[in-house]
């Protein structure tokens, strides 16, 4: 792995450049600074979710993704090194079939909102969106293997699910979207 810091205000960055994992510095605005930061951000608000009253399991698999998530940004940092593989995927499929088989099928479109936790679990979401769009971005003009953009993008729909799961552990159910919905 690259450096560690050993100090934070290293003064480094006052150019508006930062370091790579591999010791070369580029723009702060450069498309794999904007992918690393909201890879980062993402952490943060699972992080943030993760204070929660949360069923065992669902802490268990959101602190994997934690962790999944710090090996993901340094993937980024890092141009040419790989971590996130295909066991990764693997993990999230899973989650994905366990907690979708309990869940009744989805019907109409549902609204972010029930209990805290699932509202969270929807923020994660869109942050994750975020990401996958910033993954994307830079694998377009930048040399970045598939299975980081294919991580995100299955993790949004393991926190779209989760959201779901989170809204029945707390005695709720999903909000569900009213299209047209009288305004009186």
């Amino acid at each position: 792995m690259g450096h560690r810091l050993s100090k934070i205000a290293t003064r480094t960055g006052d150019d508006g450049t930062t370091g790579l994992g591999d010791g070369s510095r580029v723009r702060k605005d450069d498309a794999r600074i904007a992918a690393m930061g909201e890879v980062d951000e993402l952490n943060s608000h699972i992080g943030v979710l993760l204070t929660e009253p949360l069923p065992a399991d669902v802490h268990e698999a959101l602190t994997a993704i934690q962790h999944d998530l710090f090996d993901l940004g340094g993937e980024i940092c890092i141009p040419g090194h790989t971590v996130i593989g295909d066991a990764h995927l693997a993990r999230l499929d899973g989650w994905l079939a366990r907690y979708n088989a309990d869940l009744p099928p989805l019907k109409e479109f549902i609204l972010p909102g029930g209990t805290r936790a699932a509202a969270l679990a929807h923020v994660c979401r869109t942050v994750c969106r975020r990401a996958e769009r910033a993954i994307v971005t830079l694998g377009a003009g930048q040399a970045l293997a598939d299975a980081p953009r294919r991580y995100v993008n299955r993790l949004s729909d393991l926190l779209f699910v989760l959201a779901r799961v989170l809204n029945r552990a707390g005695g709720g159910s999903d909000v569900l979207w009213q299209p047209q919905r009288r305004v009186e």
